[in-house]
């Protein structure tokens, strides 16, 4: 694999330095475990890295949720966390499912664990809320270093909240150090549950944020109409008609003329516009809400960029994809275009931020999360 260059980093998005390291990092073989707002399963990676430069990237797999995990995570998307049992108890499911996963994932990867020096664990998110303070990523990560006898990162987002930043997006120093080869300035674009764009300059700088609902609306639409997860290749959107009424009315939500870095929960907002719609126009019309709210976050960047590099499930969609090109002024290519994985890329990612813990180096910056300065985090236990 082929070793790509330093990932430089600072707190303005027009220039940055060297991450400070007095001599080169060990190499460290680092597995990520990532499980979306979308809520379909755990997404396994593995990568060698030394938090700066990324070595190799190896084995991906998905791991869904069993259905009665999932019933109960959505049962409590959106309620503030406690110290209920019932949220003890899911916790601790959502643990071991990750231990089942990572314990398969080595087995079918050829991996000795004994070989992994980190697992970064970023749990499932069901409450996220920085304007008070509060962001909850369900996963016991003490739990799940013993389980593996393996050093677990996890907890990666509070830190940020606590020091005033938004905690989201995560993935944008990962995006950078991939991106360095590329010409600037370009925009990676994750389109999970919820939309976040990294926008690279050409000295290297970043800005990130948020963009608004990704699949999460159309998916949750989909599901309460038909008991299926997701339009698969967008067959029911593609048999609708967008309703310009109601994508305006969605479109006209403050967040959209809020500064960045800002962040979102997956349940921000307001789908009512199409209710009284059908099951093809809802999908269609939901499907121009993503895409418009992509272009909307466009106008906001200090530059065009010269293409769109589309990570995340949104990209296997082809009427997103549509409504994507014809809304933006750049090619819009899905992130194998330059040899990527878009469904490995969200774990990779907290691999390599797994790592950055262990090296104390920042997670997150200004110009990503809006902390006031590049901020560690994440919370590390040994087995």
């Amino acid at each position: 694999m082929q070793t790509l260059p330093d990932n430089d980093s600072d707190n303005v998005p027009v220039k940055m330095n060297s991450d400070p390291s007095p001599e080169p990092a060990k190499v460290l073989h680092a597995i990520g475990l990532m499980s979306g707002t979308s809520m379909d399963g755990i997404d396994v990676a593995v990568i060698d890295t030394d938090g700066s430069h990324v070595h190799r990237r190896g084995a991906f797999a998905t791991y869904p949720y069993v259905p009665s995990l999932r019933e109960r995570l959505t049962s409590i998307l959106g309620q503030k966390p406690d110290n209920s049992t019932d949220i003890a108890d899911i916790t601790r499911d959502v643990t071991d499912a990750h231990a089942e996963a990572v314990t398969d994932f080595c087995t079918r990867a050829g991996i000795d664990p004994a070989d992994v020096d980190v697992v970064g664990f970023h749990g499932q998110t069901v409450y996220h809320d920085p304007a008070v303070g509060i962001t909850c990523q369900l996963g016991d990560g003490a739990r799940l270093a013993a389980k593996l006898g393996i050093c677990v990162v996890n907890d990666f987002r509070s830190a940020d909240v606590a020091a005033g930043g938004e905690g989201a997006p995560l993935a944008p120093l990962y995006h950078a150090a991939l991106a360095k080869p590329l010409e600037p300035p370009i925009c990676v674009l994750n389109l999970g549950g919820v939309g976040n764009l990294t926008w690279i300059s050409p000295d290297g700088g970043i800005v990130a944020f948020d963009t608004g609902p990704a699949n999460a609306l159309v998916d949750d639409w989909v599901y309460e109409k038909t008991g299926q997860r997701m339009d698969e290749d967008g067959r029911i959107a593609r048999q609708g008609r967008v309703d310009y009424d109601a994508l305006k009315t969605l479109l006209a939500n403050d967040y959209f003329e809020a500064p960045y870095p800002k962040s979102l929960d997956r349940d921000h907002f307001d789908p009512s516009p199409v209710a009284g719609l059908s099951l093809e126009d809802g999908a269609a019309t939901l499907i121009a809400f993503s895409a418009g709210a992509v272009a909307k976050a466009q106008e906001m960047l200090p530059a065009l960029p010269q293409r769109w590099l589309v990570t995340g499930g949104g990209r296997h969609n082809p009427v997103m994809m549509a409504a994507l090109r014809s809304l933006l002024d750049r090619p819009v290519e899905p992130v194998e275009a330059v040899g990527w994985s878009g469904d490995a890329m969200e774990a990779q990612a907290f691999a390599y931020l797994a790592v950055r813990t262990l090296y104390g180096l920042p997670l997150s910056l200004p110009s990503t999360t809006g902390v006031m300065q590049p901020m560690t985090g994440g919370v590390v236990h040994r087995p």
